[in-house]
């Protein structure tokens, strides 16, 4: 037993889905909620969700492809490939609905997954991203505002070459800068990530959540032609996203429900714990 799994008692599984082992952890009973973690995270970003969740759902956490204690193959980072991996695991567990609730990168792969699978969602949260395709590239541009990191990570090889050896630095930039409280992302948090993107692999498949995006938002083009259905709930940080996630996504579903969460930036299950666990068990229990 691991220092994570001691202190938190979360029980960890592996299954072999799409020719890749992944890892998830699961608690409760009930009915099913997958929980999909952003980047520079892992299944520890949702820690303090879990338990509440817990007690009236089944929680499914996976690492996803290249983060954790999952395999780290060299290609299938595209949010296609992430979203069949997850709908694979769900398979594989038995359940056929489940509700959807993503983070970041993992928001994006819940995005998919509701599109690709529609019939097979309850309902659907994203939190603090930006969709590709979906106003994701205005945010890619830098010459015109946008964030500096996208077009670093995305340029080959040479990302994990200068970030190697200085993983703390690098990752513990983004926890401080885009936390509206520095200090809400403990330093043995930061620590866990750290060891977990210092792994062989790790910073290579990190790096290519992004590498794919543009790909990603033309994919996404499609999506456009219908809407979904299940309900949606979508909330971004203050100081982060702000309710531009809800709004960007209108267009193509009339059950969007959040907006802004105050004093919050992007890391929202770890800055404002309780807020996110009282929105998702409002939304979750609404028939």
């Amino acid at each position: 037993m691991n220092k994570i799994e001691g202190k938190f008692n979360f029980e960890h599984h592996t299954a072999i889905v799409n020719d890749i082992r992944l890892h998830y952890v699961m608690a409760g009973s009930g009915e099913p909620i997958v929980l999909l973690h952003g980047w520079p995270q892992t299944w520890y970003e949702w820690k303090d969700i879990i338990p509440a969740l817990a007690q009236s759902y089944t929680v499914i956490v996976p690492d996803l492809r290249g983060a954790g204690l999952s395999d780290k193959p060299v290609t299938g980072y595209d949010k296609l490939t992430l979203a069949k991996d997850i709908y694979l695991l769900v398979e594989q567990l038995g359940f056929k609905e489940v509700s959807l609730v993503g983070h970041d990168i993992g928001a994006m792969v819940a995005f998919t997954y509701a599109n690709e699978y529609p019939e097979d969602v309850k309902k659907l949260v994203l939190l603090d991203t930006l969709l590709p395709g979906f106003g994701l590239e205005q945010l890619m541009d830098v010459a015109n505002g946008g964030m500096w990191h996208f077009g670093f990570h995305m340029v080959d090889d040479l990302p994990e070459a200068l970030v190697t050896g200085r993983e703390y630095q690098y990752l513990n930039y983004y926890f401080k800068k885009l936390s509206y409280n520095p200090t809400s992302i403990k330093e043995e948090d930061v620590a866990e990530y750290v060891r977990q993107y210092s792994k062989p692999g790790a910073l290579r498949a990190g790096f290519n959540y992004y590498r794919t995006l543009l790909d990603d938002g033309q994919y996404n083009q499609q999506y456009k032609e219908h809407k979904l259905t299940m309900p949606i709930l979508a909330y971004g940080g203050e100081t982060s996203t702000g309710d531009y996630l809800r709004q960007s996504i209108l267009a193509i579903t009339d059950h969007v429900e959040g907006g802004s969460i105050p004093e919050c930036g992007h890391y929202i299950a770890e800055e404002q714990p309780e807020f996110l666990i009282n929105a998702l068990t409002k939304f979750l229990s609404q028939s």
